[in-house]
């Protein structure tokens, strides 16, 4: 099969296709044949060696995808070959992929295969970012600050899916443009944080998602209302704060990672996004996009700005 690997820590240019050969599930596995596979700014940071934990030499990037099951190993009994899934979890950006049963999803005829592979880390991350760190409550006013991207996508859906408040923010007209055309919330421009606390009637936000807080955490802290939560997603660096921000509101900053809450919490925001991905109300954007072969275009694409939506490769 063919798949893209990395032999050493790099730019895009190291990503390059092997034919590799087909692998077998074990007990307990699930041989899906992919269709498309989702890129995440992540794999990009990791490809480039710019990662906490990385993995060893060669690999196979990615964790999203979609397609058919190929094959069941031993044991496994919620999925049979045919069935369209989802996967999160498991390498790839190649033709085949081995993932345990539980990291592999059913996905609704109602989404194609490139939806697919937008689920995992969007959808996961906005879920967990809302609800299990950021503790939304209905009618809680939340600002996604950089709704344009596949996480901020997911978390506007998800948002209005949950009956709070949102508003989002881009960078350009054009981003305000595609955030509103989502349907979940009115939008402005990311420095337009005076016009987002006017749509609250000047109470502030119960949760912010911060996207790049080495460029707007010290922004976005006024914007708390009283005992509001800051979640940070993202960053790419050190940021100055005023902390009597926080504490006039006796507010909070919170950090997180995507899999931070372990296995049984990603079990049941799987659980939770069934009913929301069969009846729409859960739809991944995608943006682009791009063969297989030209990973490397992709890992150029998913860091720059003004990218809208999910950036997918197909197979």
């Amino acid at each position: 099969m063919k798949a893209v690997r990395v032999h050493r820590f790099g730019g895009p240019e190291v990503l390059q296709v092997d034919e590799v050969p087909e692998p077998e599930p074990g007990p307990g596995e699930v041989l899906i044949r992919l269709r498309a596979a989702g890129v995440n700014p992540v794999e990009a940071y990791i490809r480039a060696g710019q990662y906490a934990a990385l993995p060893s030499l060669p690999y196979i990037p990615g964790s999203d995808g979609a397609g058919e099951v190929a094959a069941v190993g031993e044991g496994v009994t919620r999925l049979r070959p045919g069935d369209r899934v989802y996967v999160h979890g498991a390498p790839t950006y190649a033709e085949f992929t081995v993932a345990r049963e539980d990291a592999v999803w059913p996905l609704p005829g109602n989404l194609t295969f490139e939806q697919g592979a937008g689920i995992g880390v969007p959808y996961l991350t906005a879920y967990r970012a809302l609800h299990f760190v950021g503790r939304a409550r209905p009618g809680d006013w939340v600002l996604v600050h950089g709704a344009s991207g596949g996480v901020g996508t997911a978390a506007m859906q998800l948002a209005a899916a949950a009956g709070l408040n949102v508003v989002g923010t881009a960078g350009s007209p054009e981003g305000v443009a595609y955030v509103e055309s989502l349907g979940a919330g009115p939008a402005v421009l990311h420095d337009d944080l005076d016009q987002a606390v006017a749509l609250t009637g000047g109470r502030g936000f119960d949760v912010i998602l911060e996207m790049a807080a080495h460029q707007s955490l010290g922004k976005v802290l006024p914007c708390l209302a009283r005992g509001g939560r800051a979640v940070v997603i993202g960053s790419r660096g050190s940021v100055e704060i005023t902390p009597r921000d926080l504490m006039a509101r006796e507010a909070s900053v919170v950090g997180m990672m995507r899999a931070g809450g372990g296995e049984e919490e990603l079990r049941r925001i799987h659980q939770a996004l069934a009913p929301l991905l069969r009846s729409g109300l859960a739809a991944p954007r995608v943006g682009r996009t791009l063969p297989l072969a030209q990973a490397a275009d992709a890992h150029r694409a998913i860091l720059e700005r003004g990218f809208y939506g999910k950036l997918v490769l197909t197979m």
